[in-house]
C-alpha cells in the first residue's frame, strides 16, 4: 500500500462525500487525527479498518490498497449513478445503471433527476436490531402518493413499490450508508442519505 496514494485517495473520497475528518472518524470509530494522517500520507489505515472505509466510501478494498481507481471501475458498477424513469400513463419504474433511451407507452422518457428532500419529507428510518424500519406519513391519496422507494448503494439497489391508500412502510436489511430514493406523484424524485454510526 502507498500510503501517499491512498491517503490522497482517502481525502477525495472523504470530500466528495461531504464529510469533515471527524465524521468519517466516527463512521469507523477511529479519532479524526488517524483520518487526518492518513490523508497527509502519515501512515496507513489498519487492515480491520479498510472494509468499513470500502463500505462508507462505496468501493472495494483493492481500490483502497492500490490508491486509484481502475477507469473501469468508475465507469461501471456504481450503482450510485443508477437512474430512474416513470411512465405517466402507466406507472411503469424503469432502471437504468448507465445512459439509455427509455420509451414507455409510445412516449420516450426522461431520467428523473433526484433532489434532496426537506427536513419534513424525510422517510423515517428507525434501527429495530438488524434491519432498518423505513416509514413516511405521507397521505397516500389517488392523486398524490409515494409510487416507489429505492435504497440505492454503490452496489446494489433494491426496489419497493408502493400504492395510493397503503402506508409507507418495509423493513431493509441494516446496512452502514447508501440512500433512499423515493418517487412522489406530486414532488417528483426525492432522496435522503442513509448513515449508520
Amino acid at each position: 500500500m502507498d500510503q501517499v496514494r491512498t491517503g490522497e485517495l482517502i481525502r477525495r473520497f472523504r470530500t466528495e462525500l461531504g464529510l469533515t475528518q471527524k465524521q468519517l472518524a466516527e463512521l469507523i470509530s477511529v479519532s479524526d487525527k488517524a483520518v487526518s494522517k492518513w490523508e497527509c500520507g502519515n501512515g496507513c489505515p489498519d487492515i480491520s479498518l479498510l472494509s468499513a472505509l470500502a463500505e462508507v466510501f462505496g468501493t472495494n478494498i483493492s481500490v483502497l490498497l492500490s490508491g486509484e481507481i481502475n477507469k473501469n471501475e468508475s465507469e461501471n458498477g456504481d450503482m450510485k449513478k443508477i437512474k430512474f424513469y416513470v411512465c405517466g400513463k402507466c406507472g411503469n419504474i424503469i432502471t437504468s445503471a448507465s445512459g439509455a433511451e427509455i420509451t414507455c407507452c409510445g412516449n420516450r422518457l426522461s431520467a428523473l433527476e433526484a433532489e434532496k428532500a426537506d427536513e419534513n419529507e424525510m422517510l423515517r428510518v428507525e434501527d429495530t436490531g438488524g434491519e432498518l424500519f423505513v416509514s413516511s406519513d405521507h397521505v397516500m391519496t389517488k392523486e398524490d402518493y409515494i409510487s416507489f422507494v429505492a435504497y440505492v448503494s454503490d452496489s446494489c439497489v433494491m426496489l419497493f413499490r408502493q400504492y395510493p391508500e397503503w402506508n409507507v412502510q418495509f423493513n431493509l436489511p441494516l446496512f452502514r450508508s447508501g440512500k433512499l430514493v423515493w418517487y412522489c406523484t406530486k414532488r417528483g424524485l426525492l432522496y435522503q442519505d442513509i448513515r449508520r454510526h
